[in-house]
């Protein structure tokens, strides 16, 4: 399911960014009212003597201020006042939750919510499905409905323009028999998001049909500890993030190379992999989204390929910087095909290979073996970046910046000692830091002793088969 052919723009800093919040915050304000408006009348209607069923129960207010990226995304897409309302519903649950509680009101008679306003519980707030946009539409108007679920098929305008979809629908029952195909909750795509509301990572249910998570970070790039090798290697990925469109389509390399940069980091567990991939989308304003590849792989023959699609469409629009993590997994060396399932197997990789090169963005695979990757696939990528484990000198500084700085240490403790003495990484420092800091507390001071470090060491060391 692909989009417009629109060329991603940069994310727009942060001071950009909260200078269009005023002006998205009043569109948005206006929708939400028109929408509680519409749902009030709706259910006024419905519940009437004698009932009714009018096509849109509140005319549409005038969309959005000059400089709005809500109002110009939603013009740019053509919205109509009844695809306008459905979005407005979709996006509900993130901006104003409470204005749906109504949808949980019980039916009495059958001791239990009203079916036909499709409300989907059993969270923290009400999520609105596609039978609730039918009944805000359509009412009990057999006709108007039959509209309405034109509106949200898989070839309607929200969709075809990767606006907004009909999730999957929950199962019922122990044969696993769908309650109906527009049971599924609406889900706001990430690609609408980041251009209606760009530095604003709403956790709208779109993100859930996504075979990805994004990756934050409360850390900053001087917090990397890494050899100065590894620093420059990254900084040249920085470069391509910040000038490779210019140097594609303005000097022309273009014509000559691929549209994207895939790059593979190796290395130990914990040596720093995921958060230099987070720090680098942090430092170039770029989201960092992790690919889940249990998600992506799918026993049904061709969901997998639909699934990567997807993400790929929506990374590209977005500007993400996709992160897969235990890479060997897909990129592992290739052994014979003996069955059916080797042979698909084969084509998923194929076909995530040819998305990976065709990518107009950046691409990072990790993995804690190099020795594991396909050398075939090795000479697709354009820097292989090493995380080796930290030296004396790099521990040194890890120990010193992981101690808080509202804990104290015993003055036994020398930090250089324990960075010569124990060949560790950052994550398994971080570990023994914390569990210094928990007996701190669990004590009731602030001071670090000497035990509670080597008795961190002891536990993490057993976890790696290590002894002190």
């Amino acid at each position: 399911m692909s989009g417009p052919d629109l060329p991603w723009t940069p994310a727009p800093s942060a001071a950009t960014a909260d200078s269009l919040l005023p002006a998205a915050a009043a569109s948005l304000e206006a929708e939400l009212e028109w929408l509680a408006s519409c749902l009030q009348a709706r259910l006024g209607s419905y519940f009437g003597t004698p009932p009714s069923s009018p096509a849109l129960p509140v005319d549409a207010p005038l969309l959005g201020q000059p400089g709005c990226p809500y109002a110009a995304a939603v013009q740019g897409h053509g919205l109509d006042p009844a695809e306008r309302l459905v979005l407005a519903l979709a996006l509900a649950p993130s901006l104003r939750p409470q204005l749906l509680d109504v949808l949980w009101s019980p039916n009495t008679s059958i001791q239990r919510p009203y079916t036909e306003f499709g409300a989907i519980g059993g969270g923290p707030v009400c999520l609105p499905s596609g039978e609730t946009a039918c009944f805000l539409l359509a009412g009990d108007a057999l006709a108007l409905r039959l509209a309405a679920m034109r509106r949200l098929a898989p070839e309607s305008r929200l969709a075809r323009q990767d606006v907004l979809r009909v999730g999957p629908p929950a199962m019922s029952g122990s044969a696993g028999i769908p309650v109906s195909p527009l049971a599924g909750p609406l889900q706001v795509s990430p690609r609408f998001l980041a251009e209606a509301l760009p530095g604003l990572p709403l956790p709208v249910s779109g993100e859930a049909g996504l075979p990805a998570r994004r990756v934050f970070s409360g850390l900053g790039w001087h917090d990397l500890v890494l050899p100065a090798q590894t620093l420059a290697q990254l900084e040249d990925i920085a470069l391509w993030l910040t000038h490779g469109h210019t140097l594609l389509h303005e000097w022309g390399l273009g014509r000559r190379s691929a549209p994207g940069h895939v790059s593979l980091f190796h290395g130990p567990s914990g040596t720093g992999k995921t958060l230099s991939a987070g720090l680098l989308g942090q430092r170039c304003g770029r989201e960092v989204w992790r690919v889940d590849l249990s998600q992506v792989s799918s026993k049904y023959i061709g969901e997998t390929e639909k699934n990567l699609a997807r993400l790929f469409e929506a990374a590209e629009q977005a500007g993400w910087i996709l992160f897969f993590d235990e890479a060997d997994a897909l990129f592992g060396k290739r052994t014979g095909v003996s069955d059916a399932h080797d042979r698909y197997a084969n084509q998923e990789v194929s076909y995530l290979l040819q998305r990976i090169e065709a990518f107009a963005g950046v691409v990072i695979l990790a993995t804690n073996l190099r020795h594991n990757i396909d050398d075939a696939f090795l000479r697709r990528f354009h820097s292989v970046v090493a995380f080796p484990m930290p030296k004396a000198a790099e521990r040194l500084r890890l120990w010193q910046e992981s101690i808080p700085a509202a804990a104290r240490l015993d003055p036994a403790i020398d930090l250089a000692a324990l960075a010569r003495r124990h060949e560790i990484s950052g994550g398994t420092l971080l570990n023994v830091v914390r569990h210094a800091c928990l007996q701190a507390l669990g004590r009731g001071d602030t001071t670090l002793r000497p035990t509670d470090l080597d008795e961190g060491l002891r536990r993490e060391l057993l976890k790696e088969g290590r002894t002190s």
